[in-house]
């Protein structure tokens, strides 16, 4: 397959910047080096006054500041930080002595703090935390417009032209969207489209993926809680519909909601309010609510796990999202897609692929999706090295899945999807030189999560510590 001028390209969001506080410079520097590696860009100051200065002109996601500093203090900073509008979220860096003071600071808005000594992997952790929850409040990544929709959805094919048109229908409406389809066959970037095509398209779209969370956990982030509402709960924190006021919100797979907490949220789709945990102050919203699931719902209401009610009020208006296997026209321009996207990462050409190896990625069934036909694509942009791609190498990277079909059944084992998945990153990383920033771009995945993986596969994390005084 011939390079083409054709691939939709998608815009790179730029990497979240810190800025780092600190008049004692090993300290400074050895932050700074830990957040840099973490793919952040990082500024850094000697004390409070030279930060503001560098305010003036520089916009930041997060500040970490120590909270002991010669002539203004952390805690004044904060101050200081908090009448700006739309400020950085703040970490405070500070000894036991000092905690008291740091709680204090909790209570005037700071995000969080960090006790001395600390490694690395705390510090990124809760630099990340911050980043998230700035991004929610600022929702940078807010996409808008009609092209939004076109890009995300890649695909000529008859289903796919009416899928563009029931989305561009069902966009105009406030009703609540209940997006359902197979794992990997993209109903997320559906429920993104439907929120472009949307008069609320200038407002912020705000997700929540539902399995990742305890019930607790997911009960504070959809309606938020106050101060002391659970153990752990140290200060307010925002709910996602509260986030989501004037805009919509995303459920993502919310089956995965427990059904106490569907009782919930049956009252806030009926009512538009609810009560944060641990308070009773009814919160009013003007929130559009789009969801996404893998399971037939009607079945999940027939074996008890789903509230009927809450099924109704979510099927308002149903979109079915097709399988790839079901559109198999439009893998040529996936692939090609794709093929682009991974050599803009890559910073190479990209990769091209045989006539038999195209025809090989036609007639598979693909029953991880648009997500596996990626993650191929991706590897051979990694591995091929400038050569086209044949069939032949493409075979053991395919799952052998007969109840899939005789396509998918003909195809020899190859190796297990942990084992491929792991070849594709190291290869990656030694290409860059052990570099993850680089890595984990060129992969299209987060830094953290890459960290996490190279973890499991046995490479040492990186531990500074921190020494108490600074």
């Amino acid at each position: 397959m011939k390079t083409s001028n054709s691939g939709t390209s998608r815009a790179t969001l730029p990497a979240p910047r810190v800025l780092v506080v600190d008049d004692h410079a090993p300290a400074r520097e050895s932050m700074c080096d830990i957040l840099r590696q973490a793919g952040h860009e990082v500024d850094a100051a000697v004390g409070a006054s030279q930060a503001l200065a560098r305010m003036k002109t520089e916009s930041y996601d997060v500040v970490l500041t120590d909270l002991q500093m010669p002539g203004m203090s952390g805690l004044e900073f904060l101050r200081q930080i908090r009448q700006r509008d739309h400020g950085p979220q703040v970490i405070l860096v500070t000894g036991y002595a000092s905690v008291s003071t740091a709680v204090e600071a909790m209570r005037d808005g700071a995000f969080d703090y960090i006790e001395k000594p600390f490694d690395a992997e705390q510090l990124e952790g809760l630099v990340a935390r911050a980043i998230q929850q700035a991004g929610l409040i600022d929702q940078r990544a807010t996409i808008s417009g009609p092209a939004s929709m076109s890009a995300s959805m890649v695909g000529s094919s008859e289903v796919m032209q009416r899928l563009r048109g029931r989305v561009a229908q069902v966009a105009r409406s406030q009703e609540t969207v209940l997006i359902c389809g197979e794992s990997g066959t993209g109903k997320e970037l559906v429920a993104r489209a439907v929120h472009a095509a949307s008069p609320r398209s200038a407002a912020p779209l705000v997700s929540l993926n539902c399995p990742v969370l305890s019930a607790q956990l997911m009960e504070s982030e959809l309606f938020g809680h106050e101060r002391g509402a659970f153990t752990g709960a140290d200060a307010p924190r925002t709910g996602r519909f509260e986030l989501a006021d004037h805009g919509t919100i995303l459920l993502d797979e919310i089956t995965e909601i427990e059904p106490h907490l569907q009782a919930k949220l049956l009252r806030v789709l009926q009512e538009r309010s609810f009560e944060r945990v641990g308070s009773s102050a009814t919160l009013h919203v003007d929130v559009r609510v789009l969801a996404t699931t893998n399971r037939d719902l009607l079945a999940e209401v027939a074996a008890g796990r789903f509230r009927e009610d809450l099924y109704y009020r979510l099927a308002v208006l149903p979109l079915a999202v097709p399988p790839l296997r079901e559109r198999r026209d439009d893998v040529p321009e996936l692939v090609d897609h794709f093929r682009n996207r991974a050599a803009e990462r890559l910073q190479v050409e990209p990769c091209e692929f045989t006539r038999a190896a195209l025809d090989l990625l036609v007639h598979y069934d693909w029953p991880g999706n648009v997500r596996e036909l990626e993650n191929i694509v991706t590897r051979a942009s990694v591995l091929s090295g400038g050569a086209p791609v044949s069939a032949d190498e493409l075979q053991p990277w395919l799952l052998r899945t007969p109840e899939h079909g005789p396509a998918a059944a003909a195809l020899p084992v190859g190796l297990s999807l942990h084992e491929m998945e792991r070849k594709l990153i190291e290869s990656t990383l030694e290409r860059f030189g052990g570099h993850r920033e680089k890595t984990a771009k060129a992969l299209g995945i987060g830094i953290r999560t890459l960290s996490g993986k190279l973890k499991t596969y046995g490479y040492a994390p990186r531990t500074k510590n921190f020494a108490s005084a600074a």
